[in-house]
């Protein structure tokens, strides 16, 4: 029914309220009209959207769509937020993550805490920064104001060490330091394969417990899951194996549920799929508070998390679009109640940033609390059908995949014997399939490509841990492509070339045409256009037009490029037609059609 405003005026109040069923008839009628003759829920189903996890996006979503209650922010099951008041009052924690010194100094550590940071991610040992800088890395930092989270891997007691001892040459009182120790065996073991021994975190979280309260131990790092390929519930699943195999050695160590929960921060990727990285942090807080209850201490499950900007989703080439990406993921980590966000800078798959980039991913942040004000609302998404739905289902996915990790004997038992290295590896094969036929496109690599584009050079970046989980890409498939067409270019002067072969109209022609010079230049292949096949330096052609002209030139037009020299021939459409090698269209295999063409033009 129709609710009233409080002033009891309705403009709607003269009409009936629309129906389910209403609508679905009008969906009906639309998909009639494009040939579907589909009715009810399966008019419905057409408009669906399928994603990872089982889970599907419906194209409406009303009061029909029950979810559980998502509770009030602050409360069990915190859903809305692990605080009452959120990220209201001064907007979430920008935290800045460094790898390296530039120049051995704390310039660009100082910088960002001047210019928006809040605080500092300082990746340590191995692939980072040497324990022994530490205290440079922090010279000028006052350290009772900027919280300091580490990331030492198997050097984290020793980092910790240098850090408290910091604290005391400071003058901070223990109870003033902030931040996190950031131990995480379990993480290192997924990055490393190597197994560390439990103790000296225990013995670290002990320490806290007793002597530094806003210090947490442990970190509890969902990214090399991610990373690997992992689907949203997986992230989630692998993060709860882990957060209860640290609430099982930290309580045998002593500690009480509530005392280890507060010993936990969880670290989890933020995509350009806003929705689904909004409903996946309000899940895992869902989750979290589900584990902690069924652990006696349901006070505990107020999740804290730290989210970062999906590595995977950074591409090599065209980097300044990843500006775009980092800025939606950044967007939906807010809304998703993200209490500390890290905006991995634009040119992160590069190298180091530079200060550009590390000041727009600072700047990403600061324009969403300050100028959108994003943060003064708690939970925006909060009471969304679609929102509220999607965050039950995924919370129920990751759940069961959760429960299936533990039959197997808990995270490190699975990360040992190689079963959640195939369920990642399954989940990053399927995806990697709709990258391949771009149905997952990736603007400036598989679509809309700019082959003339200056290449961004940066100084490299350490070599972080390996031997583990792999750590793949979005953008990897083609990115080899276009490494094979840039070694092509530098030995020879010239990229490989295909020829457009258009017949009618450029009305007739333009749509197909656009088409194929975007998917070839996605391989790093130079389309011709203009003049002849024979002046073009192109080996291959590919015809481009309307189908009923196909009907009546596409075979003529095949024979005069075979007479003029073309050694394959292809067709933007579909079709079976004379003389025609291979057909281009909207889902095939893009990766498989531009490797075999650069295969044929002897682009190794």
């Amino acid at each position: 029914m129709t609710v009233l405003p409080d002033d009891g005026l309705s403009l709607a109040a003269e009409f009936p309220d629309a129906t389910h069923e209403q609508w679905q008839r009008l969906v009906e009628g639309v998909l009639r009209k494009s040939g579907k003759e589909l009715t009810g829920a399966a008019a419905e189903d057409a408009l669906s959207t399928t994603l990872e996890d089982g889970l599907r996006t419906r194209p409406l979503y009303t009061a029909r769509d029950s979810a559980p209650d998502p509770g009030l922010p602050g409360f069990a099951p915190f859903v809305r937020g692990s605080r009452p008041e959120g990220t209201s009052t001064s907007g979430w924690d920008v935290r800045q993550r460094h790898t390296a010194l530039a120049d051995g100094t704390a310039d660009a550590v100082l910088a960002d805490l001047e210019n928006g940071a809040t605080s500092l991610w300082l990746v340590l040992g191995e692939g980072g920064i040497p324990v022994s800088a530490l205290g440079r890395a922090l010279d000028g930092v006052y350290l009772d104001l900027a919280p300091v989270a580490l990331d030492a891997g198997r050097d984290t007691e020793a980092a910790a060490e240098v850090l408290l001892r910091l604290y005391d040459d400071k003058g901070v009182a223990p109870r003033a330091a902030r931040g996190t120790l950031g131990g995480d065996p379990l993480g290192y073991e997924a990055r490393t394969g190597t197994a560390l021994d439990f103790a000296p975190f225990a013995a670290l979280a002990v320490r806290c417990a007793e002597r530094y309260p806003g210090l947490r131990a442990l970190t509890v790092d969902a990214l090399p899951y991610h990373e690997a390929g992992g689907s949203a519930a997986q992230e989630l699943g692998a993060s709860l194996a882990t957060g209860v195999a640290y609430l099982r050695e930290l309580t045998e160590a002593g500690l009480g549920v509530d005392q280890t929960a507060a010993q936990l921060e969880f670290r989890y990727a933020a995509t350009a799929d806003q929705f689904l990285t909004i409903a996946k942090l309000r899940a895992a807080r869902r989750l979290w508070a589900r584990v902690t209850e069924v652990c006696g201490a349901p006070a505990a499950g107020a999740q804290v998390q730290h989210v970062v900007t999906s590595p995977v989703m950074m591409t090599r080439r065209d980097p300044w679009v990843n500006m775009l990406r980092t800025t939606v993921a950044t967007l939906a980590a807010g809304v998703g109640g993200a209490d500390s966000v890290t905006v991995l800078p634009f040119d992160h798959a590069l190298g180091l940033p530079d200060a550009f980039a590390r000041r727009i991913a600072r700047n990403t942040s600061s324009i969403l609390i300050e100028e959108s004000h994003l943060a003064r609302v708690i939970d925006p998404a909060g009471g969304s059908w679609y929102v509220e739905r999607l965050t039950a289902e995924l919370a129920e996915a990751a759940w069961q995949f959760f429960r299936s990790l533990e039959r197997d004997g808990g995270q490190a038992a699975v990360l040992r014997s190689g079963r959640l290295r195939t369920d990642l590896a399954t989940t990053w094969a399927e995806r990697s399939k709709r990258l391949a036929k771009r149905r997952e496109p990736v603007t400036g690599v598989s679509e809309f490509p700019l082959l003339a584009e200056q290449p961004v050079k940066r100084a490299p970046a350490p070599e972080p841990p390996s031997g583990g989980l792999p750590r793949v890409r979005r953008d990897e498939a083609f990115e080899e492509l276009r490494a094979r067409s840039d070694a092509h270019l530098a030995a020879t002067g010239a990229r490989p070339r295909i020829f457009l072969a258009t017949i009618g109209s450029a009305a007739e022609y333009t749509a197909r045409s656009t088409f194929a010079a975007n998917l070839f230049q996605a391989g790093g292949v130079e389309p011709v256009a203009e003049g002849r096949f024979e002046d073009s330096g192109a080996t291959e052609a590919v015809l481009c037009s309307t189908d009923a002209l196909y009907a009546e030139q596409a075979e003529q037009a095949a024979r005069a490029l075979r007479a003029a020299g073309a050694r394959h021939v292809f067709l933007a459409g579909r079709g079976d037609y004379a003389g025609i090698d291979s057909y281009v269209f909207a889902g095939c295999d893009a990766v498989d059609v531009l490797s075999a063409t650069l295969d044929r033009m002897g682009v190794s």
